[in-house]
């Protein structure tokens, strides 16, 4: 196993270069290149372009390609695989679309260990009372492989408080006993509580996990601390630190403070990033912290046209709805089929303000109908771009021309937003 280990910061105001990452991953794989067979690269998906991982792929795999074997398998957790055109876009045109290996996260699995009973018991401080099963993608446990390199950025998180390391390798290339159990603790233990967070107690189950039953996987993690403009660091290494120091970057660049409770918020979905409500809810949990109570958020979402990534999940969500945490609770106690995918269960706790605010959801590909049957208030695309046109407005307080004040966010995946006062 080889240890590589660094880290590189931008000057305070500016942003690492190309030259600057191909330089570093060059000089860092220089003693040990010769001595590579075999390598795997676990980027994220093409929801997490901005992450800057698929230029850090592109560079890895420039340079492994002539001397070794490079397979890449993109952690999709329960996401829908990359098309062709997303592949070129955000591995630049470098990695063929032919080498990406598609994670089943149902099926092509292998389970290394199990957490506790009492060790989830006591971490959840009561909320979760079971052991949690370890499955990852074979791949991960194929002895092999000399390097495996797991990259992605560190930002604040829904489930496990802030992303990246060993998530990537737990939920983005886990199992649904892994998937499904992380979600329920972070949902039953409380997002609020949790996201922007180092120790929560996912994390920390996840970090029982990595220690006890990942040790022989040869993992180097590659992680950045990005703005909407560029990397901000990056940071390489196995070992814990590493991921310490993204968090509190991350904590200083990536989380928006309010001084007051926001009254009305208006976030738009990227329609080359958001297609799903499963995704396009970031625009939800990312700011349910800053909305005030009464307050309305409006959801600018032109290419929405489902609720789940998966069938399942979206069949489920379908039939449920985003009710709110009691309500869901009450779900899963008398309902097998919710009981049984807790992801789903997880994740509608996320998309629901629990009633303390009003959420209107535009979508470009949903009904009326479909949209209500969610939970969701629903006015149409283009009635809502035409007054909250995100062409016009800009990050932050804006006001219209009748007067209107509203708070604007082009992309809620960058960060987390939040009353100072209730970020604990």
């Amino acid at each position: 196993m080889y240890d590589l280990d660094l880290d590189m910061y931008a000057a305070s105001g500016e942003y690492l270069s190309e030259k600057d990452i191909r330089a570093m991953l060059a000089s860092e794989l220089a003693p040990v290149k010769d001595r590579l067979r075999k390598v795997l690269l676990l980027p994220p998906d093409y929801t997490r372009l901005h992450s800057r991982a698929g230029l850090i792929c592109a560079c890895l795999y420039e340079m492994l390609r002539d001397t070794c074997q490079v397979d890449v398998l993109p952690a999709l957790g329960t996401h829908v695989a990359m098309t062709e055109k997303e592949c070129a876009d955000m591995f630049r045109g470098v990695i063929p679309y032919e080498k990406l290996i598609v994670h089943d996260w149902r099926n092509d699995v292998v389970k290394i260990g199990e957490v506790p009973r009492g060790f989830v018991k006591e971490v959840s401080e009561g909320c979760v009372d079971e052991a949690i099963a370890v499955e990852v993608n074979c791949r991960i446990m194929d002895p092999s492989y000399d390097m495996i390199f797991s990259v992605g950025q560190v930002v604040p998180h829904e489930v496990v408080g802030m992303a990246n390391r060993n998530k990537n390798i737990f939920v983005g290339c886990g199992g649904s006993a892994m998937i499904n159990a992380s979600h329920k603790l972070g949902a039953f233990y409380g997002l609020e509580r949790l996201m922007g967070h180092d120790h929560s107690p996912v994390r920390k189950v996840f970090d029982y996990a990595e220690e006890h039953f990942l040790q022989s996987a040869p993992i180097t993690y590659i992680l950045t601390v990005c703005r909407a403009e560029g990397v901000c660091g990056l940071l390489m290494g196995r070992a814990r630190r590493h991921f310490e120091k993204a968090v509190k970057l991350s904590q200083e660049l990536n989380l928006e403070f309010v001084d007051e409770p926001l009254k009305k918020v208006v976030v738009y979905l990227d329609p080359s990033e958001f297609r799903s409500t499963w995704l396009g809810n970031k625009s939800i949990y990312r700011t349910r912290m800053a909305i005030a109570d009464g307050g309305e958020l409006i959801v600018l979402a032109p290419a929405v046209s489902r609720f789940g990534e998966d069938e399942e999940c979206d069949r489920l969500i379908r039939k449920y709805g985003y009710c709110g945490r009691e309500k869901v609770l009450e779900l899963c106690r008398d309902h097998e089929d919710l009981r049984g995918n807790m992801s789903a269960a997880a994740h509608m706790i996320h998309g629901s303000s629990d009633g303390r605010f009003h959420i209107t959801y535009c979508p470009g590909g949903l009904t009326k109908e479909e949209t209500e049957q969610a939970c969701f208030g629903y006015m149409p695309y283009e009635e809502a771009a035409k007054r909250y046109d995100p062409a016009k407005l800009k990050d932050g307080f804006n006001t219209l021309p009748d007067g209107e004040e509203i708070y604007y966010i082009s992309n809620p995946a960058l960060g987390l937003w939040a009353d100072r006062r209730k970020f604990v």
